[in-house]
């Protein structure tokens, strides 16, 4: 299965897809879509989302998660960081591609294994489960530990319910 992790933000907004085979991660890519600073705000979101769906179109994910949006102590900065990720979560939508969230420290828990862990170690992490993994900024590396994420409790949930179609299979 092919996913697409998605770290949303105004100003660059990282991305990374990622393989699954079985319980095996392989890399495929990485990047950022920027957006100009300097321009308006719909201008902006609107470079998102062709960005995004230049992406979405060249790598063909089956499924994509994107990191839900934590409160900052500016509510204007919240707002523009809302808005970039209505365009995350839209872009694949429109694509047909079921798109998951998962709260940043879901995403630290599953990737390092504690919730509170520094962006180093989740850039480590991430390059120690996608060996040979060359990650373009910060961005793409948050973008890949939210689709290491979605593999982690995507398999998990189909575990569930194979073994409830199979519990419920028995005479």
């Amino acid at each position: 299965m092919r996913l697409l992790g998605l770290d949303p933000g105004l100003r660059s907004t990282g991305w990374g897809v990622i393989e699954v085979v079985g319980n095996r991660l392989r890399h495929l890519a990485n990047g950022s879509v920027a957006s100009d600073g300097q321009a308006a705000l719909a201008e902006r979101l609107l470079q998102l989302y062709d960005g995004l769906g230049k992406v979405v179109a060249e790598w063909q994910p089956e499924a994509a998660a994107v990191e839900e949006t934590f409160v900052n102590k500016n509510p204007h900065s919240t707002l523009k960081l809302g808005q970039a990720r209505g365009v995350s979560l839209l872009v694949p939508a429109l694509a047909g591609i079921p798109v998951a969230e998962y709260s940043p420290n879901l995403i630290k828990k599953s990737v390092v294994g504690t919730g509170h862990a520094e962006k180093l170690q989740i850039h480590h992490m991430v390059r120690t489960l996608l060996p040979g993994c060359r990650i373009s900024g910060a961005d793409a590396a948050d973008a890949l530990a939210v689709a290491i994420c979605h593999a982690h409790h995507a398999a998990s949930a189909r575990n569930r319910a194979e073994g409830v179609r199979r519990a419920g299979a028995r005479p």
